[in-house]
């Protein structure tokens, strides 16, 4: 008799010996994911001023999409009709849908909360009302058809004073899973993550984890985090959280796209990232490169013709220079697309570099020397090293 397969297999290929890094490969429907990995997000089924066959040129493996967005345009009918996102945005790869929780913070003053959903006030002209409960939720993530759903859940800012209400958005979020859980039609083709809250309180997060752990689910999302807080507070509620959830399934960190969190949070055990900040950054005329990021609307490279990264191999290093992105990086709308090339080409390419060095495991020597070529006089930031201290990685005898 045959069984069918499950729609997310998991498999940790290395393991760093010193920290909690390893690296992975995830099998979706739509194909095979390497972990840790950086997902780009194309909020409406599209990064901003990219193709979906650059995209494939990349070697991207996964994206994340909005449910909340893409359930107003092009709404539910438009996508069912099309046969779900892969078919209407011509992508054949894997997708990630965030279930529109996070809308409760980004969009608090149209939102109203309460035990059934959420009730927003529409962005469009119309100003009519959205209700987003657990089970409406699923229902246009199931049209959408991502390999990988998240569970709708009740968001609170990491800097919110109220502990009662983060307490009740903590127990309501387990409430919801439930729902979610229950109203979920694609169980053989889709993944329900549910998502670990309690902002900065080690009890109810560690509460939070243990509670989702008794569901039956394929993979964890971290959520909450990266919200304000302190980046003491942030790393210290990663670490709690991926000592807790369990080895042999996903952990995925909501909302975390900058290089020293990836290096830091991979050191510390997570497996997958996504954010905005690289395609972001890059509209705003900035390219990332190991020390950092170059402003390119800065005069200092009127005259340079260098390509922004010698080592990247994107379209954009291979082809032009910086003098030339800072002379359209304030005048002309390419700039923009050249940009957003080169930086998710960089995410993708450090995320490759922490995947080769957890197998060769030199992950500790390419963190050392990571945070070396970004803090050059070795001021580093004291989360970043009592962070990897925590994970045996030490950077001050450099």
């Amino acid at each position: 008799m045959s069984t069918k397969r499950s729609p997310l297999i998991f498999n940790v290929l290395a393991e760093c010996a010193t920290s909690k890094a390893r690296t992975g490969k995830m099998i979706l429907p739509h194909g095979e994911v390497n972990t840790p990995v950086f997902m780009p997000v194309g909020t409406q089924g599209t990064l901003k001023g990219l193709l979906t066959e650059q995209l494939e040129k990349l070697d991207l493996q996964i994206m994340l999409s909005n449910t909340y967005h893409l359930g107003i345009k092009p709404g539910v009918e438009v996508l069912k009709k099309a046969g779900g996102l892969h078919k209407f945005m011509n992508w054949n790869r894997c997708l990630l849908t965030d279930s529109g929780g996070f809308q409760m913070v980004s969009l608090l003053k149209l939102a109203e909360i309460t035990e059934d959903g959420v009730k927003f006030e529409s962005l469009n002209d119309q100003k009519s009302e959205i209700v987003l409960t657990p089970e409406h939720s699923i229902e246009i993530q199931n049209t959408i058809g991502a390999d990988i759903i998240m569970q709708l859940d009740d968001v609170v800012k990491t800097t919110s004073p109220d502990n009662a209400r983060i307490e009740e958005a903590m127990f309501r979020t387990t409430r919801w899973l439930d729902r979610c859980l229950m109203a979920h039609k694609r169980n053989d083709d889709q993944n329900i993550f549910p998502i670990v809250q309690g902002t900065l309180n080690k009890e109810l997060r560690t509460a939070s984890a243990k509670a989702h752990m008794e569901r039956d689910v394929r993979g964890f999302a971290i959520g909450g985090l990266s919200g304000g807080e302190s980046k003491d507070d942030f790393w210290r509620m990663v670490h709690l959280s991926t000592n807790i959830l369990p080895k042999n399934k996903p952990r995925y960190l909501m909302g975390v796209g900058f290089a020293v969190d990836l290096v830091v949070c991979c050191a510390l055990g997570v497996d997958m990232f996504d954010c905005v900040f690289p395609t972001r950054t890059a509209r705003f005329g900035c390219a990332l490169v190991m020390t950092g990021q170059l402003n390119l609307k800065q005069k200092t490279y009127k005259l340079d013709l260098n390509p922004i990264d010698k080592e990247c191999d994107c379209s954009t290093c291979q082809t032009y220079t910086r003098a030339y992105l800072h002379q359209i990086a304030t005048i002309h709308p390419v700039s923009c697309h050249l940009l957003t090339v080169h930086n998710v080409a960089f995410q993708l390419r450090l995320m490759k570099n922490i995947r080769d060095n957890i197998v060769a495991n030199t992950y500790p020597q390419f963190v050392q020397n990571f945070m070396y070529n970004l803090y050059p006089n070795q001021n580093y930031p004291t989360w970043v090293v009592d962070s990897l201290a925590a994970v045996n990685i030490k950077l001050l005898s450099i």
